[in-house]
């Protein structure tokens, strides 16, 4: 059933978007520097389904349970990605309708309009050979240590996270550094919500000069092999998809690498465990995906309907969104991380992410190599002293200083 029920109906009328009452604002600098915290309120308080704002004025329902996320995934149907209706009546300087606003891409599409463009998107990342990427990483790592290791303190995300993984994408992508520097710029101001119009057009100003020097010079790249695959996209088509797999690509990669190196240096299990030899790498990433995920509250949805979940009324229309980190640490699922790939950072369903691959390589390398070449890393502030950058959808550290003794430079 998908209509309001009569008022003798006990199932409540109201919605999280509509309620008069109380929203959880997820924009702030106090939900940035706890969102744990947070979540567990907004559990306790409201349930799976929470009445939150976006912006100042932008409501939205944020998913917190692990069931009900699953459900709503896996329901492409009922719960589409197409915001296109939802934004009409927003206004045109909304802080995250750059992140939110409708656009020819998989991300966007359903039905055969989604499967057209996961069959391209799919190729061109399959045309990556992760063993080049492997040694790629290794090379694009060692300089960056290099510069760093004999002064014995860093920012690992200034000096390593943030630069890594920008190479690294560009490297996939096959875009020059100045114009990818260029794109990074953008979708970072589009992710922090702060000039977030002005980012999406330096974006657009950059990746349109990519696409032009693919199409006279191509080569080995995602960005040719979407350009040259027979579903033909035209170049606006082109364009979004290399800019979604930027978005993907380079905050995500730095999070990730950035939240899981905290990991290691403040929990003192993951570290004993990682010394022991039962805990790798890619299980304290796993860890991370759980717990701290780099793009914390995302996947919306926009229901065609007046829909009825968990005995709550979602409006049509309006957006829904899933927080992986909220329903990653649902304690309706609980039990142990290590060696549990259920988390819901790669999201699920038809719209699961097409490049955790390459995503965990570039993350696990690069910090094999950092470790390897400097393993007696130590935070340089105590990890409450740490601050987060604020925005409704990821989960980032403004820096990561470490100190460590000097080391001679290091050496693929």
């Amino acid at each position: 059933m998908t209509t309001p029920q009569s008022p003798s109906c006990p199932v409540p009328h109201g919605s999280p978007i509509a309620t008069d009452g109380e929203r959880a604002s997820l924009y702030t600098p106090e939900f940035a520097a706890d969102p744990h915290r947070a979540y567990r309120e907004m559990r306790r308080k409201y349930g799976s389904l929470v009445p939150v704002d976006l912006a100042p004025g932008i409501p939205a329902t944020l998913v917190v349970g692990y069931r009900t996320a699953v459900r709503i995934l896996h329901d492409p149907g009922r719960f589409p990605r197409d915001p296109r209706t939802w934004q009409r009546d927003v206004p045109s300087d909304c802080p995250v309708l750059p992140m939110m606003d409708w656009r020819p891409t998989l991300l966007h599409s359903n039905g055969e309009v989604h499967a057209r463009y996961r069959e391209v998107v799919n190729a061109a990342i399959e045309g990556v050979d992760l063993h080049a990427l492997h040694t790629t990483v290794a090379e694009i790592a060692v300089p960056l240590i290099n510069a760093f290791c004999q002064t014995g303190s860093a920012d690992l995300i200034a000096q390593y996270a943030l630069p890594l993984a920008f190479t690294a994408i560009n490297a996939v992508l096959g875009c020059p550094p100045e114009i990818g520097g260029r794109t990074a710029l953008g979708l970072a101001a589009m992710l922090d919500t702060v000039n977030a119009a002005k980012g999406n057009e330096l974006v657009h100003e950059a990746l349109t000069e990519l696409i032009a020097l693919k199409k006279d010079e191509p080569g080995d790249d995602i960005t040719t092999r979407l350009l040259q695959h027979p579903v033909g996209l035209d170049d606006s088509e082109v364009l979004e998809h290399v800019m979604l797999l930027y978005g993907a690509g380079i905050e995500p990669a730095q999070n990730l690498i950035a939240n899981s190196l905290l990991l290691m240096l403040t929990d003192d299990r993951v570290a004993d465990n990682m010394l022991g030899g039962s805990l790798s790498t890619r299980d304290a990433l796993d860890e991370v995906l759980f717990t701290d995920p780099p793009l914390a509250n995302y996947c919306i949805t926009y229901p065609r309907q007046p829909i009825l979940i968990d005995e709550i009324w979602l409006p049509a229309h309006q957006p829904v969104l899933i927080s992986m980190a909220a329903c990653n640490n649902d304690p309706e699922i609980g039990g142990e991380h290590t060696g549990n790939r259920s988390h819901l950072a790669w999201s699920a369903g038809p719209h699961a992410c097409t490049a955790k691959s390459m995503a965990y390589l570039i993350a696990q390398d690069a910090i094999d190599q950092l470790l390897d070449a400097i393993p007696e890393l130590r935070l340089a502030t105590r990890a409450d002293k740490l601050t987060w950058r604020p925005g409704p959808f990821h989960r980032a550290l403004t820096a990561l200083p470490v100190t460590f003794p000097k080391t001679p430079a290091w050496s693929v």
